[in-house]
Formats: C-alpha cells, sequence, structure tokens
C-alpha cells in the first residue's frame, strides 16, 4: 500500500520565497497569485521532506496520513 503525506503550511510564516518549490523532486509545490505557498498536487508528495528541510522560515511540515 503506497503512504500518504499530507503537507501543513503556515501561511502566516511563509514569505513566497520559493526555494521549497525548486526542491519539490515532485512538483507538488507552486506559488499562488497572493505570493505564498501553495500545495499544487498533494497526491504526488512522497514524503521527501525536502521542502521542511529546506524552508527558512519553517513554514512547511510533512506528516504521513495515518490510517
Amino acid at each position: 500500500m503506497k503512504k500518504e503525506f499530507r503537507l501543513l503550511v503556515q501561511e502566516a510564516w511563509c514569505k513566497g520565497c520559493g526555494i521549497c518549490v525548486g526542491f519539490c523532486p515532485q512538483k507538488v509545490l507552486g506559488i499562488a497569485v497572493n505570493g505564498k505557498l501553495s500545495v499544487n498536487h498533494p497526491e504526488l508528495c512522497i514524503g521527501c521532506g525536502q521542502c521542511q528541510l529546506r524552508c527558512p522560515d519553517f513554514a512547511i511540515k510533512v506528516e504521513e496520513v495515518k490510517k
């Protein structure tokens, strides 16, 4: 069974730098029209944690969805 992951974003902490977008190997993330992070394809997340690790503002947390 494929693991599922959830991205929790603290929008107030995000400054829209795009570092997380650049490091996401699955292209899950993008920048919304408001200049903040958007999770465009959550179903593609493999839980690698690169977005969480690279975010300079600690605005992203990756969690495994428990079933």
